[in-house]
């Protein structure tokens, strides 16, 4: 999922923070799993994906990405503007924002850090710090079974109009698998739901990826709708560029002002 999980950066801190503030809705059921019928295995699925975003020698060629987008809270009237930077191995940063106030998560290869308005400047640890270094990992699609201890294939469900496998990737932190869900057509992650854990506990978290297009010969999604406990935020990107020269120091935790 790396070419599109980086999106999370950044936005899922925002979404969490807005979530505390008690705006909230109810969390719409689930759909009811699909009928299975002759099903292929986790890894053929998981290899079928990789192929479907680009395949590894296109992936490999990668060594930043700058993406850059907007956001919006439709239940709350807040709209704003979101940046990521990546960079390989495995640094990233994600920049919103929102009404003049910034929230920002970064990760420099070793520690994670957040700052935003509600809880400031702070290091990330646990199983929070376990995420934001997962997420960050920049060849996350072929880099899964380095990521994940199992992946077991649980079924086909609807995202969507779409079918989807789905498959449960176990975290080797313990804890509640992620689910990931894959184009039965094209390969291409619909959708991925986890728990996230911060400042403020635990919550569950969805993202649903649409509008794939081609970008330097990789599959990237335009439109990403998150969910954290109901509240949908709606990324739209306006582009992402590829091999930018990035700072390794535009990473690191900023010094306390």
């Amino acid at each position: 999922m790396r070419a599109v999980r980086g999106i999370a950066i950044g936005c899922a801190l925002f979404a969490a923070t807005v979530v505390t503030r008690g705006q909230s809705t109810a969390t719409p059921p689930a759909a009811p799993p699909a009928a299975t019928a002759a099903m292929p295995t986790a890894d053929h699925i998981l290899d079928r994906y990789v192929a479907a975003e680009g395949g590894s020698g296109t992936l490999k060629r990668l060594l930043s990405r700058v993406m850059t987008g907007t956001l919006s809270v439709p239940s709350m009237q807040l709209s704003g503007t979101v940046e990521i930077h990546e960079k390989a191995p495995n640094r990233s940063l994600g920049t919103i924002t929102i009404n003049g106030a910034s929230y920002r998560q970064g990760f420099d290869g070793t520690a994670g850090w957040t700052d935003d308005p509600a809880n400031g400047l702070r290091d990330q640890t646990g199983d929070e710090l376990a995420e934001a270094r997962r997420e960050s990992d920049f060849y996350h699609a072929l880099d899964l079974h380095k990521l994940y201890s199992k992946f077991t294939l649980v079924g086909k469900e609807k995202v969507g109009e779409r079918d989807a496998y789905v498959i449960e990737a176990a975290v080797p932190e313990g804890g509640p698998p992620e689910k990931l869900y894959f184009d039965v057509q094209s390969g291409l992650v619909l959708r991925d739901s986890s728990q996230r854990h911060g400042p403020d506990g635990v919550s569950e978290f969805q993202q649903d990826y649409e509008d794939y297009r081609d970008v330097d010969g990789v599959k990237l999604p335009f439109t990403i709708r998150q969910t954290n406990e109901g509240t949908l935020v709606i990324i739209t990107v306006a582009e992402y560029h590829h091999n930018v020269p990035l700072d390794d120091g535009e990473f690191v935790k900023p010094a306390a002002e």
